[in-house]
């Protein structure tokens, strides 16, 4: 079995130690401009890291805390999140945390023209949007009429890691190598990667801070703790998934089988049909004589 030497960026604490502390800020300067496609005037030259708790009343809810919140020179707040596994709404939890952010300006009084505009970014590593090819998608309020962008202040791009399928091979920007980093940073050798980051050095910085000797014993006990916890929520959901599935096999199973004890199949033959017990459809046939009883 391959020992990689790079961690999984998409674990929680390995998404902080990368874009959420001040010693990697220009990693998460690099990565912001690159996703959101700002050069020239348009870059952002500098952000102040902000706390990441929303709604301090209620710290302790996951819902409270977005992963990464910063501002830069401007006042124009980015708000960055991982999002592991399927979680229902994610999108609207997306609005939702981006209103709160915006509506934290409040104590500027009635000088509404002062609210500054935030962006939203998720790196997702499940299907948020399944009607939708592309891998990444940015989302802005348009006029419905004339597709004009009035209203400007708030903005969120999305990217599905599981629609992102080029090889190393295939990469052709750095956007793409950002992706291919976040989905595959943790089955990435040494030898790959000289080939992979070409003379990108922002992104070699951020696989050498995923470069697992780097880390102190703490910092990989919780790693591994968060990966079995990821793993543990992976497996109930799974299971939950597979229990619907069966719950629904069984039942469609249960009106086979009462339409063919209505038809008078012998109980041996309905059993083979459907894979169920003759236990359970001799109980199918009593319950199905007290309905017709009921019913006459």
């Amino acid at each position: 079995m391959a020992i990689f030497k790079y961690l999984d960026p998409k674990n929680d604490i390995a998404f902080k130690k990368i874009f959420g502390t001040e010693k990697n800020k220009d990693i998460l300067l690099h990565f912001l401009n690159d996703i959101l496609g700002f050069s020239g005037d348009q870059s952002i030259v500098d952000i102040e890291f902000l706390s990441p708790i929303l709604a301090p009343k209620i710290a302790l809810k996951k819902q409270s805390i977005v992963d990464v919140l910063c501002k830069d020179k401007l006042g124009v707040k980015y708000i960055i999140e991982m999002q592991v596994t399927k979680s229902r709404g994610f999108e609207k939890r997306a609005q939702y945390y981006a209103s709160q952010v915006y509506g934290n300006q409040a104590n500027i009084g009635d000088e509404y023209h002062e609210l500054k505009e935030i962006i939203f970014i998720a790196i997702a590593d499940c299907i948020i949007f399944p009607n939708k090819s592309q891998y990444k998608s940015d989302h802005v309020i348009l006029d419905k009429e004339t597709h004009e962008h009035d209203l400007k202040d708030f903005s969120f791009t999305f990217i599905e890691l599981p629609k992102f399928t080029k090889s190393k091979e295939e990469l052709s920007s750095i956007e793409e190598k950002w992706c291919y980093f976040f989905k595959h940073a943790h089955e990435t050798t040494e030898k790959e990667l000289k080939k992979l980051i070409g003379n990108d050095t922002i992104i070699h910085r951020a696989y050498t801070a995923l470069d697992q000797f780097n880390w102190t014993d703490n910092e990989l006990a919780t790693y591994e703790e968060l990966k079995r916890i990821h793993m543990d929520n992976k497996a109930a959901m799974a299971q939950e998934i597979y229990d619907a599935e069966a719950r629904g096999i069984e039942k469609e199973k249960i009106q086979t089988a009462k339409r063919l004890l209505q038809d008078g199949l012998a109980i041996d033959l309905i059993s083979r049909y459907t894979d169920l017990s003759k236990e359970q459809i001799e109980n199918l046939r009593k319950y199905v004589l007290v309905e017709a009883t009921a019913v006459n």
